[in-house]
């Protein structure tokens, strides 16, 4: 990682850090008191530590192990974590603010801008940019729109929410796909010249474990939220 200037880290930092203080920020408005909230303010401390410890000991950077260590134990315990919370916690989740959950999303601009850096540093493939086939920035842009025109005079407005959320569900999962199979690993199918490395090294190894759960969790507790007619 030598190669990727120090700007580029602060930047995607600060645009993690920011991503999981609007998420607990959320969680203060849905009721700090709940079994759900306790629990989340107690794991997402840890796992930023274990991912921390995991990925400056090198431990994702041995990538001959199938499946991936990065999957196993970066992405799966997030997506079984968000699983959990939808079977159990349903109830908390009604609690959440779609206005938090839809601001969130602002910090895709920066992210993609990283990307972009981490790209031209020979770090991630020219597929995952936006010159490529990632269009993900679009969501952060659209954030804005969305936010203004969701909740517009004190009124959410749920098909203009739905929409969003649903474009931006789909473009997160367009690039979560091509970095998954970019990732140096036996599951790997395209980007073979220049793989998705930067995931498997710290700070931005929080990108797959850290940064993609918070939003994915974002679009589907606001659609959950918004298709059921709660718009608070």
């Amino acid at each position: 990682m030598n190669d990727v200037p120090a700007y580029v880290s602060i930047l995607f930092l600060l645009t993690t850090f920011a991503a999981v203080a609007i998420f607990l920020q959320a969680v203060r408005s849905a009721g700090l008191e709940s079994v759900a909230a306790k629990i989340l303010l107690f794991l997402l401390p840890l796992w930023i530590v274990l991912q921390t410890v995991l990925g400056s000991g090198g431990f994702y950077q041995l990538t001959e192990t199938n499946p991936p260590r990065i999957i196993v134990f970066g992405v799966l315990p997030a997506i079984l974590l968000i699983v959990l919370f939808f079977i159990f916690f349903r109830e908390f989740i009604d609690r959440l603010p779609l206005r938090l959950l839809t601001i969130i999303h602002l910090v895709r601009i920066p992210i993609e801008i990283t990307i972009y850096w981490l790209f031209l540093s020979g770090m991630m493939p020219k597929m995952m940019t936006f010159q490529g086939v990632n269009f993900d920035i679009l969501t952060g842009v659209f954030a804005i729109l969305a936010y203004f025109l969701g909740f517009r005079n004190g009124v959410a407005n749920r098909p203009v929410l739905i929409v969003f959320n649903l474009v931006g569900l789909a473009l997160l999962l367009l690039i979560v796909t091509i970095a998954a199979l970019s990732v140096p690993s036996p599951l790997q199918q395209m980007a073979f010249d220049q793989p998705n490395r930067a995931v498997l090294f710290f700070p931005y190894l929080f990108l797959p474990t850290l940064v993609v759960p918070l939003v994915f969790a974002s679009h589907l507790v606001s659609l959950y939220k918004t298709l059921r007619g709660n718009t608070q």
